[in-house]
């Protein structure tokens, strides 16, 4: 337990971000605050202890995972109301995929100061080493663990003009990628793994490609899916006329244009036009 707590911080909830590999990307204010809070919430109290005992910090530490209830939190925000208390994952940046965005609401509902620290984030590590535009994109966590629900997520995306960004863990990571080659074909798929650590990999292509590689080396470690937005030249690569027909044969024309349009990233209106031409 910390036995004297830095009167520096004032009273409230720090978020702060741990390092998703590379212990050397811890930063400088995340080591000051681990070290003058009076408590830390993480969600594995093994975990967070071997980074503090790499930091030479002894910190008292409160488990806080998906499975805490209201009675544990209430007691953190309590805590929060008197000493600062510090919020940590096992790795990254809190609430991204991670416990705490209950625990952050009801600080801010109730009043509690709340500080956030930003530092490592695998999501955006994987964005720029994946090649793939990155002006906008959109962070979808992990996908679905069944193959409907994970269809019918990709499908929602379909159109969505941005990179998409995913977590999936390696056992799924083949499902996951012949659900994106079916539901987004024709997309670039960038697939990193092992990020900042030792053995960092990021593999882009097909999706095809990547599966047939992945089920020959079948991967380790946790991972990101980077996928490339819609555009013309994803398009282009479709045959929109067989497309159109097929949709056709028991659709309207603007529904024909809207399901290929989806599918393709292609403009809507001009395949309205084109679907009006073949009917």
């Amino acid at each position: 337990m910390n036995s004297a707590v830095d009167l520096s911080f004032p009273p409230g909830l720090y978020i702060v971000a741990t390092p998703i590999g590379n212990l050397g990307d811890i930063t400088l204010r995340a080591v000051e605050i681990l070290r003058g809070v009076a408590a830390v919430a993480c969600e594995d109290t093994r975990v967070t202890g071997k980074l503090l005992h790499h930091l030479g910090i002894k910190q008292r530490l409160i488990r806080y995972d998906d499975h805490a209830g209201e009675e544990t939190r209430d007691y953190l925000l309590r805590l929060a109301m008197e000493q600062p208390l510090a919020l940590v994952s096992d790795a990254g940046t809190p609430l991204i995929s991670d416990p705490g965005y209950r625990l952050v609401r009801a600080a801010r509902k109730q009043g509690i100061a709340v500080t956030s620290a930003p530092g490592p984030s695998a999501a955006i590590v994987a964005l720029t080493l994946s090649g793939l535009p990155s002006d906008r994109f959109l962070f979808a966590g992990f996908l679905p663990a069944k193959d409907k629900a994970r269809g019918d997520a990709l499908a929602e995306l379909a159109s969505v003009p941005a990179t998409l960004v995913f977590y999936e863990t390696a056992p799924r990571l083949l499902d996951s990628l012949a659900a994106i080659a079916a539901k987004l074909p024709g997309r670039e798929v960038a697939v990193a793994r092992e990020l900042t650590k030792r053995f960092e990999e990021c593999r882009s292509g097909a999706p095809e490609a990547l599966t047939e590689h992945y089920a020959a080396h079948p991967p380790k470690g946790e991972i990101v899916l980077v996928v490339a937005p819609p555009g013309r030249e994803t398009a282009a690569q479709f045959d929109v006329d067989a497309l159109l027909r097929a949709e056709l044969a028991a659709a309207k024309p603007s529904q024909a244009a809207a399901a290929v349009a989806r599918l393709t990233g292609g403009d809507r209106k001009a395949l309205y036009a084109r679907a009006l031409e073949l009917k």
